[in-house]
């Protein structure tokens, strides 16, 4: 096995570090009981809630992912017992020793810290609680990063399962709200100014679109992503022998993973897939959650974002509901969006084998799958708790039907004019309007080319919002039956 050095660089011992809080008088108070535990924000106690979701949290746990090592080393042992590799007995003896509660944890981070070899300390704990005979077994022709990267996989896969439900739970939720609203007219805004009538049913079923194909592709990547490492230390898997693949394929089963063709170590497509797909759907969460903040902005006022006695929007403006669930998924998609960088810098690497990748990617995989999994519940919580004024939507649509039902003039006036002359009379007539401030519903009621291309009775309707809705509810029920039909 290969060493996997790292720089020490000589610190004081933690009781040197000294926290202090200045107080108004200007004395320190200093923090000499503070182990300094929660140096990052995914840690604290107090606001890590916002960052990081409890499942995310027990996937990624040090202590997990270390008792995870030594599942894949109990999974390999047992594979080669399976293959006639090593003895039975020394293998069984291996899986019950692998217990990382029985071991000495301390003693590990000390070996980490001594050595700067990640795996090492452990598989000496795990030695040192086997008998002589079996101990000779243990880690059995494999290298280091077969183990970490096997392990990585697992926890892929976990993370993967956990947001296949909370991605269903938030698909049956916007499902419910696209449905409802199917035929609540709105404005429909483009560049931000109102640019025809739409609904919000279509909008929802939008984000439900998009969230469909995010969801398909998670799914799909777990044939290509949640594969084993078993190649040793260049890939050749010299060390296995003539049995080097059926173990491959026995250590695969053992595990529920699938088998690759070669070994990955320095391949890590797989790896930054699955980050790049987490923050992809993490930025249409935060396309959703940001839309829902601004139609929560008072001068709109067509949804608004649930809130409870409990909560304080401000330190000094009491009257404050801010949409901070709203403004913290978008966070959670800017910081997702940065660990993609990370897991692309972590495909370059070296020759066979090159850790820096993988200690890129323990960061990258992590902080991609806390943020993904975090914005998921966030949004789940603030489509919960929103009310949709329908009213107001269709308030907002009627103050302006002027200007969002020009294109229909248009269409209606192309029947005797042509598409292109309509458009000229209307865009000089709306664009008049605009400039002088005159109301363009007076305008155009006014207009004899309009008033010859349009019958008297059709006046009215064109400019009625809910006239022109298109297809929008055909869609709405095309999307919606989608979602029952990929469940």
């Amino acid at each position: 096995m290969e060493p996997q050095t790292l720089v020490q660089i000589p610190l004081p011992p933690p009781a040197a570090f000294t926290a202090s809080a200045h107080c108004a008088d200007g004395h320190t108070h200093a923090l000499a009981d503070c182990r300094h535990e929660h140096s990052h924000v995914l840690d604290s106690k107090t606001h890590g809630g916002g960052y990081a979701h409890a499942a995310t949290r027990a996937i990624f746990c040090s202590r997990c992912r270390l008792q995870r090592w030594l599942d894949v080393e109990a999974a390999l042992a047992m594979a080669q017992a399976d293959v006639g590799m090593i003895p039975r007995a020394a293998a069984l003896e291996i899986q019950r020793r692998a217990v990382l509660p029985a071991m000495d944890l301390e003693r590990i981070a000390e070996g980490v810290a001594r050595t700067g070899h990640s795996l090492m300390p452990l598989l000496h704990a795990l030695q040192d609680a086997c008998s002589p005979d079996a101990r000779e077994f243990v880690h059995y022709g494999a290298t280091t990063q077969d183990i970490q990267d096997t392990a990585q996989s697992l926890e892929l896969r976990d993370v993967l399962d956990t947001l296949d439900e909370a991605l269903d739970g938030l698909l049956l939720r916007l499902s419910a709200l696209a449905d409802r609203h199917r035929h609540s007219v709105m404005v429909a805004r483009t560049h931000s100014i109102p640019a025809l009538p739409t609904t919000f049913g279509l909008k929802v079923a939008g984000w439900i679109d998009e969230l469909l194909r995010h969801r398909d592709r998670l799914r799909q990547a777990r044939q290509r992503v949640l594969v084993v490492q078993l190649f040793g230390g260049v890939g050749t898997m010299a060390a296995f022998g003539p049995k080097a693949m059926p173990l491959l394929e026995a250590f695969a089963r053992r595990l529920g993973l699938d088998v690759p063709l070669a070994g990955w170590h320095v391949a890590r497509d797989r790896v930054a897939e699955f980050v790049s797909t987490l923050a992809m759907m993490t930025a249409t969460l935060a396309r959703a959650a940001d839309e829902i903040r601004t139609l929560n902005r008072w001068e709109i006022g067509e949804v608004e974002v649930g809130w409870n006695e409990h909560q304080i929007g401000s330190s000094t403006m009491p009257h404050k509901r801010n949409p901070e669930g709203c403004e913290q998924v978008v966070v959670m998609a800017r910081l997702a969006k940065a660990q993609v960088a990370l897991a692309l810098d972590a495909m370059i690497l070296e020759h066979e084998r090159d850790y820096r990748g993988t200690r890129l990617e323990w960061c990258a995989v992590a902080d991609v799958s806390h943020y993904a999994l975090m914005a998921t519940s966030l949004l789940t919580d603030t489509v919960a708790g929103l009310t949709v004024n329908a009213a107001a939507m269709e308030r907002n649509a009627r103050a302006f039907s002027d200007s969002i039902c020009m294109e229909a003039f248009v269409f209606e006036m192309a029947g005797k004019l042509g598409k292109s002359s309509a458009y000229e009379i209307i865009f000089e007539l709306t664009q008049a309007c605009q400039r002088d401030r005159v109301p363009i519903r007076e305008a155009v009621e006014a207009d004899p080319r309009v008033l010859a291309a349009v019958g008297e009775g059709r006046l009215a309707r064109l400019f009625e919002p809910q006239a022109h809705l298109g297809m929008a509810a055909a869609i709405v029920d095309g999307v919606l039956g989608e979602v029952g039909h990929r469940r």
